[in-house]
């Protein structure tokens, strides 16, 4: 079906400028003027800003919903709330949990269908269990584990291990992250006590991301720099920030873009199953989680994940800047795609995949659309 979207404001890593995008076969076909608009349907945008689809690497839940769940319900029901926030493409996230509740949680993911209302899950995103106990974070201790390959095999054997955080000062990481690496994961470093030799390693054996950056890690020091120097010096590496202004503050992400550039950074949410509800008492890993104000904790007060949605964060990185608009776009879209080596997405070119996303002007949603088809309107957006 050939879609022609007017009016609207094309938000591209360079500029902003009126344009119009015309989708075909789930790819955008061309930009600007359309010669033939016979049997195509037309969506006036009113002036919105289009942006690429935003790409969530880290997310665990939404709406009631969590990874572990283990069940297509599940992911479809985080699919379609995070459509209605801008995410067209998602990593589910898995926790650190008994060797049966991962593998059941990747293998799920391995059969469920891609919904036809929401976003579409591009693989796992395996959290844990090789991390380290002194920066566990919400992590369920108990089931901290060094890198089994028997047990890593059977995740590779799925096919949907795409990404996976560890950290790499635990003994058998580094084999791990060469062999597993080669063929074709991902790898972040997180709730790790890494020295900054031991970062270095890390992202000399392939580690190219970092799980919420500051967080889960041994704090910057003058005389003992540990991984987070590494990070903010070594441009191999991506930062993935979670940017609701409690995990991090306004002027350590500041820091971070003037250390690492906005290309270096990607915006996840960390959500967990009650992003979406109210207040309340939640599971996350089997642990009881209190949220109050938003803000979700276990009961040793240590956060546990997010309430946050990718529109708001993006909403949140213009207040907390000075950045333009599309280099904070980028974080959420064309920086998580280039991490993922997804060479057709992330950004609005001819060719690729026609996953765009209408924000209005106070950048909220307005329309998402994946592979050319609507899946989430706004209210009061009507399409003529």
């Amino acid at each position: 079906m050939r879609t022609i979207i007017q009016n609207g404001i094309l938000i591209t890593p360079q500029e902003s400028l009126p344009q119009t995008l015309v989708l075909n076969d789930g790819i955008i076909e061309t930009l600007g003027a359309v010669i033939d608009n016979d049997g195509a349907t037309t969506i006036d945008a009113k002036g919105c800003y289009l942006v690429p689809g935003f790409i969530d690497v880290h997310v665990h839940g939404a709406d009631g919903h969590d990874t572990m769940d283990a069940t297509p319900e599940a992911i479809h029901g985080m699919a379609a709330f995070y459509a209605k926030h801008g995410v067209t493409s998602y990593y589910p996230t898995t926790m650190t949990m008994p060797a049966a509740n991962i593998q059941a949680a990747l293998e799920n993911v391995e059969h469920c269908p891609q919904p036809t209302n929401g976003a579409q899950h591009l693989g796992v995103h395996v959290e844990g269990p090789y991390l380290n106990l002194k920066y566990k974070g919400a992590q369920p201790p108990e089931y901290f584990r060094p890198p089994s390959p028997a047990e890593y095999g059977q995740w590779l054997e799925t096919g949907v291990c795409k990404l996976m955080t560890v950290a790499p000062e635990i003994e058998g990481s580094l084999q791990m992250i060469q062999e597993l690496g080669a063929q074709g994961v991902e790898f972040a470093i997180g709730h790790s006590a890494a020295s900054y030799e031991e970062a270095v390693q890390g992202f000399d054996a392939g580690v190219r991301q970092v799980t919420h950056v500051f967080n889960g890690m041994v704090a910057l020091h003058h005389r003992e720099p540990g991984a987070l120097a590494a990070i903010l010096t070594d441009d191999r590496v991506n930062a993935q920030l979670i940017a609701d202004g409690i995990h991090v503050h306004p002027a350590m992400i500041r820091m971070l873009i003037r250390a690492k550039g906005a290309e270096h950074v990607m915006l996840i949410t960390d959500a967990i199953e009650a992003t979406g509800l109210s207040d309340g008492d939640y599971d996350l890993g089997g642990q009881t989680v209190s949220v109050k104000e938003g803000i979700a904790r276990i009961a040793n007060g240590a956060l546990a994940g997010s309430t946050l949605t990718m529109d708001k964060a993006i909403r949140n990185m213009v207040a907390f800047t000075d950045l333009p608009l599309q280099k904070i776009i980028g974080m959420a879209s064309a920086v998580p795609a280039r991490a993922m080596r997804l060479t057709n997405k992330g950004k609005l070119a001819v060719g690729c995949d026609a996953d765009v996303v209408l924000l209005n002007r106070e950048l909220e949603v307005m329309l998402t659309i994946i592979g050319g088809k609507i899946v989430y309107q706004a209210q009061e957006f009507k399409l003529g």
